[in-house]
C-alpha cells in the first residue's frame, strides 16, 4: 500500500536556527498519527510543512504521490485547499458569518457552494440546529466543531489538526475526540499536533520530536523507529514515559 504522506530527510532552517533536522516520516492511508514534543521541538514547523503552509529548506515531501517540495506558493495553496482539511486551535471563523456560511466559504474556494451539503456537514458534528448562529453565539466547543465541519466539507485526503482540544473543557474535548474517532473509523487519515498525552493516546501512532529531530516513533503495539536524538534528553517531551 502506498503511503499517503512521505517525508524524507526534511530540514527547515530559519537564519541560524534549525527548526527541523533531517526528519523522515511515512504515514499510510487511514492512520491516526499524533505529533508531540515540547515548545521549540519542531512540531509546529513540521505541521506547517505537511499543511502546505511552508516549504522545507531541504528534503522531500509527497502527498498522495505528488511531490510538494518543488511547488510554487500558489500551487501549495491549491493542494491545501483541495487535499487537506485544516483544524485550528484558534478556530479562525469569520465573526460576521453564520456557522453555515463559515463552512460554505471553504466550498467557495474549492468548487461550487452547496448549502444542503454544508448543513449536512454541520449535522455530522452535532450542529444541525445551530447553523444560523454567529461564532459569538456558540461555545468554544461548538466553534471547534464548525471548524471541523469546514475542514471536512471538501472531502480531504488528509485531516491535519493543530491542538484541536487545546482551548476546550473536558466535556467538549471528549466531543471533538469522538468526532475524530468516527472519522478514523470511516477511513480518514488524521494527523494531530498536541501537547496532551491523553489526546495523543487516542491515536494509532505517536511521533515525538525534540530539538527538530525524531526522538520516538511508536504504534500502539510497540516501538517502530529508532531515535534520532540523544538517548538521555531532559527536554524530550516525555519519551521516557512512553517507551
Amino acid at each position: 500500500m502506498t503511503d499517503i504522506l512521505e517525508i524524507e530527510g526534511v530540514s527547515k532552517i530559519y537564519g541560524s536556527v534549525k527548526a527541523l533536522d533531517a526528519v523522515s516520516v511515512n504515514v499510510p492511508p487511514g492512520q491516526w498519527l499524533a505529533i508531540m514534543g515540547p515548545s521549540g521541538s519542531g512540531k509546529t514547523t513540521l505541521m506547517n510543512i505537511i499543511g502546505c503552509l511552508d516549504s522545507p529548506t531541504s528534503g522531500k515531501v509527497s502527498l498522495d504521490g505528488l511531490s510538494l517540495d518543488t511547488l510554487s506558493s500558489s500551487e501549495l495553496t491549491a493542494i491545501r485547499r483541495e487535499a487537506i482539511g485544516l483544524i485550528f486551535q484558534q478556530f479562525h471563523l469569520i465573526s460576521y458569518l453564520t456557522a453555515l456560511e463559515n463552512v460554505m466559504v471553504a466550498q467557495y474556494y474549492h468548487s461550487l457552494v452547496d448549502e444542503a451539503e454544508a448543513i449536512e456537514a454541520l449535522g455530522r458534528v452535532g450542529l444541525g440546529d445551530r447553523y444560523k448562529h454567529l461564532p459569538r453565539q456558540l461555545s468554544g466547543g461548538e466553534q471547534q466543531r464548525v471548524c471541523i465541519a469546514r475542514a471536512l466539507i471538501n472531502h480531504p485526503k488528509l485531516i491535519l489538526a493543530d491542538e484541536p482540544t487545546g482551548n476546550l473543557d473536558e466535556t467538549n474535548e471528549g466531543l471533538v475526540l469522538d468526532i475524530l474517532h468516527d472519522l478514523h473509523g470511516q477511513g480518514s487519515t488524521i494527523i494531530v499536533v498536541t501537547h496532551s498525552p491523553e489526546v495523543a493516546e487516542h491515536a494509532d501512532r505517536i511521533l515525538v520530536l525534540g530539538h527538530g529531530r525524531v526522538v520516538s516513533d511508536r504504534c500502539r503495539d510497540g516501538f517502530v523507529a529508532e531515535r534520532q536524538g540523544e538517548e538521555n534528553n531532559d527536554d524530550d517531551g516525555g519519551v521516557k514515559a512512553m517507551n
